[in-house]
This record gives structure tokens, sequence and C-alpha cells, in this order.
């Protein structure tokens, strides 16, 4: 007997790394205030320290304000529970004439353990602006 049954490729994220890379911009602990009604750490309380984490570094690099203007790739990998304690590691990708790419990454320990475990990741892009609000140029070092 044949097999007529064709198999459709399936599309998952590449294996996570094994360790953050990237400097520790920000640690915080996910609380129950940080739920979604199903009780969950809601997807934009992560996203939010993220952004913070990645907006720290773009303006350590830029010497600058910095904003935030998208966000190229988001991985959600895993849960995060409350309780966890929430890593962000960033790291710079790419430096234009006035934006920034920064790796950023969420790792997480959970309670009772000591392994971190990557729950999400992305690429946040940051411009550099000036005190009107209007695109700066980055000094190059």
């Amino acid at each position: 007997m044949t097999d007529t049954t064709s198999a459709t490729p399936s599309v998952h994220a590449p294996p996570p790394p094994s360790e953050p890379s990237g400097d520790l911009c920000i640690r915080t602990m996910a609380m129950p205030a940080d739920t979604n009604a199903n009780g969950d750490i809601f997807g934009g309380w992560l996203l939010s320290q993220m952004d913070v984490g990645g907006g720290i570094m773009a303006a350590k690099v830029a010497k600058l304000r910095t904003v935030t203007v998208s966000i190229e790739t988001m991985t959600f990998r895993k849960p995060v529970y409350v309780g966890d304690v929430v890593s962000v590691h960033c790291s710079t990708i790419r430096i234009g004439r006035t934006s920034i790419t920064i790796r950023v990454e969420a790792w997480v320990t959970r309670r009772k353990e000591t392994g971190l475990i990557l729950v999400t990741e992305g690429n946040f892009v940051y411009v550099a602006i000036d005190e009107n609000g209007h695109p700066r140029a980055i000094a190059k070092n």
C-alpha cells in the first residue's frame, strides 16, 4: 500500500539560543496586575517591557533621545507566568543615519528554578530625534 498523503512543511521558529545575548537592560517580575482576562501574562505587557529595554539600549548607543518606530519581527515562544522574573537583553544589529535596530530578547526565570528560558524575541527599530522631535543623525564613533 502506498501513502498518497502529501506532507505539508511545518513552519516553526528556529531553535532558541541557550543563553541570552547582548546586555541586560531591565529586570522585573510579572505580577497579577499584568494578566489578561484568562489569567495569563498579557503579551502587551511583555512587549512594553521589551520596548523599554530596547529604548535604553538605543539611547545608550545613539547618545541621543530615541523613539520606537517599528517592530520588524516578534516571536512569542513560551508563556510568562505570574512570579516569573523577566530579564530583557539587547544587542545592536544595525546603525543607520538616524535609526538603530536593536535585537531584544526576553528571558524568564521561573519560581523555584534557576535556569533561564527564552520566551520572546524581536527586532525593534528606534530613531534618534532632536528636542523638537525631528530625526537627528547619529554620530559614528
